[in-house]
């Protein structure tokens, strides 16, 4: 992971509540300790889990997406193209690597975040979808993350790790 130098920010999408369809930003106004302005989790209207955890801004690699698109593993029946708003997460990202930023901050343009938890699948999203994603998406999910510093993020932000 210390030769990662960063990746981009393709994609913010939100969701006003659970179950809503997610939208896709331009930019997003990311509050510190709270989440994604106008978002289910800024706004305290989206759970999945009985067990809190922080859950401000979730993101998600689009190289995840390709491989399932070319169904890399082999593990479903045929390959499962995603578009960028269906995975539920809120920031989609390329050349990060976010299974290592576990604990770790990095800036995403002029915000600050830490991953928190790796995020996994789970059936509910393949309810909502009518796809297997569960077993191809697991470990590969993304991630939660905190917002410790706040600002406005767009789309082709740059996403750098932090010397800590």
């Amino acid at each position: 992971m210390t030769d990662w130098k960063g990746g981009v920010l393709l994609h913010i999408h939100i969701a006003p509540a659970a179950s809503y369809e997610m939208e896709e930003l331009a930019e997003a106004n990311l509050v510190a300790g709270r989440g994604i302005e106008g978002d289910r989790y800024f706004l305290g209207t989206g759970t999945y889990s009985p067990k809190p955890d922080i859950r401000e801004v979730t993101l998600i690699e689009i190289e995840a997406l390709e491989a399932l698109a070319k169904n890399d593993p082999p593990l479903q029946q045929s390959p499962i193209t995603l578009d960028p708003a269906d995975h539920r997460r809120n920031l989609t990202t390329r050349g990060v690597p976010l299974n290592h930023l576990v604990g770790k901050r990095f800036r995403v343009g002029e915000t600050v975040l830490r991953g928190g938890r790796l995020n996994f699948p789970c059936k509910y999203l393949e309810e909502l979808l009518g796809m297997p994603v569960f077993l191809p998406l697991y470990n590969r999910s993304g991630l939660n993350c905190s917002i410790e510093t706040g600002g406005i993020i767009r789309p082709g932000d740059p996403i750098e790790p932090l010397d800590d």
